[in-house]
């Protein structure tokens, strides 16, 4: 795995797993950057969303990005509106896997609620050491969403 430095936010649904993410990050040796929030009181993830989204923009070749809320959804959601972003919401190996092998995505987006927090380490190890294929027809369609579809 190649030591990039991870920003990390969630909402107050996530505040809790943010922790328990954080103690894996750093286990694994990454250096961690906290954006927030600093309590479980209730807050706008698209503002945590954009905080992460634009650090991972600062740093596109030496970071990734983890927002955790109830659903990962909506976190992935407000991040895919950055140029440069393609965050994914990983709910097992397999879209970890894929979202970076095929879509070079740089933000992973986890669920809080409902979900076997046991299955966050597994997933995180997957999506950090994966590598972007670098497939010729894949880096086409990164392309096209980059320019922007009408």
């Amino acid at each position: 795995m190649e030591n990039k430095k991870i920003f990390i936010a969630s909402d107050h649904a996530g505040f809790l797993a943010k922790d328990e993410v954080k103690e894996i990050l750093v286990e694994l040796g990454f250096e961690v950057e906290d954006l927030g929030p600093e309590s479980e009181d209730s807050v706008d993830y698209p503002v945590y969303a954009e905080r992460v989204a634009k650090k991972v923009q600062e740093n596109l070749d030496s970071s990734f990005g983890i927002l955790i809320c109830g659903s990962g959804t909506g976190m992935a959601i407000a991040a895919n509106k950055f140029k440069g972003i393609r965050a994914n919401l990983g709910y097992d190996e397999y879209s970890a896997k894929f979202c970076r092998l095929d879509n070079n995505c740089n933000i992973l987006t986890l669920r809080a609620r409902e979900f076997e927090h046991s299955k966050y380490r597994k997933i995180i190890e997957t999506f950090l050491s994966t590598e972007f294929s670098g497939i010729e027809r894949h880096q086409k369609r990164i392309d096209m969403i980059e320019k922007g579809m009408k």
